[in-house]
């Protein structure tokens, strides 16, 4: 099981104070925060932090049962009331190059009967790489993809997110649609969709943008064989 982030629920909330619950050398645990940890290819938040007695980087972050601990580049002990700001910037291309890959999934999964995800990460230079299970795809009809891509972002697309029992997703076909990973069950029983408006709905753990227009053009910079069955789809945001 799993806890909802308060990030998923209020992605523009990118700054707020909050209490420290626990702190030892290098690492805090706060009763909330606006910072999204990383996952599902998704590079974690960068910021910082800041106190009375001074200002803290955010080096990343790791789980103790169900608490998620905010490594810092500091062994000064916190207490008290701390100010936490994420990277506008960084969560913005994250947002962007996330939902840059659920078009790109939508639009495969169209055109290829259903092809599955096998693995997606996102890239900290405006690039990111999504992996489908496609024998014998023909690699020039992935290349092709480019015209639709940003036909999908010119159209301004409407996101929104929302939860669903989670078995009742599983039961949606199209709902999930990595091959080996299944999204996680949270504590409620339910799962979180993302979905653009008339293009797609998948379950998501992840952030993204209010619109697909708010995503530069993009560019298809390579197609892959990776083994028998995978092909690697390599996209950049022009401009970057």
């Amino acid at each position: 099981m799993a806890h909802r982030l308060f990030c998923q629920d209020n992605p523009n909330a990118l700054a707020l104070e909050a209490q420290v619950v626990d702190a030892r050398p290098g690492a805090v645990l706060f009763d909330w925060s606006p910072f999204f940890p990383g996952g599902g290819g998704q590079l974690a938040d960068r910021g910082g932090i800041a106190w009375h007695g001074g200002t803290a980087a955010v080096t990343g972050f790791f789980a103790e049962g169900e608490d998620l601990w905010h490594a810092i580049d500091t062994d000064e002990e916190i207490h008290g009331t701390v100010h936490l700001a994420v990277d506008r910037s960084f969560r913005h291309e994250m947002c962007q190059l996330h939902t840059l890959a659920h078009i790109a999934n939508a639009l495969v999964f169209e055109a290829f009967d259903g092809a599955l995800l096998t693995g997606a990460q996102l890239g900290d230079n405006g690039t990111l790489r999504v992996d489908f299970d496609l024998p014998g795809a023909d690699n020039a009809h992935l290349r092709a993809l480019e015209g639709p891509l940003n036909e999908a972002i010119a159209q301004n697309l409407g996101i929104n997110t929302f939860y669903m029992p989670w078995d009742e997703a599983n039961a949606c076909e199209g709902m999930f649609r990595s091959k080996a990973v299944a999204p996680p069950r949270l504590d409620d029983d339910t799962v979180r969709i993302v979905e653009i408006a008339g293009l797609d709905r998948q379950a998501c753990g992840g952030t993204h943008v209010g619109h697909t227009g708010e995503i530069p053009a993009v560019k298809v910079l390579k197609v892959e064989n990776k083994g028998r069955h995978n092909r690697r789809l390599r996209l950049g945001l022009e401009g970057r």
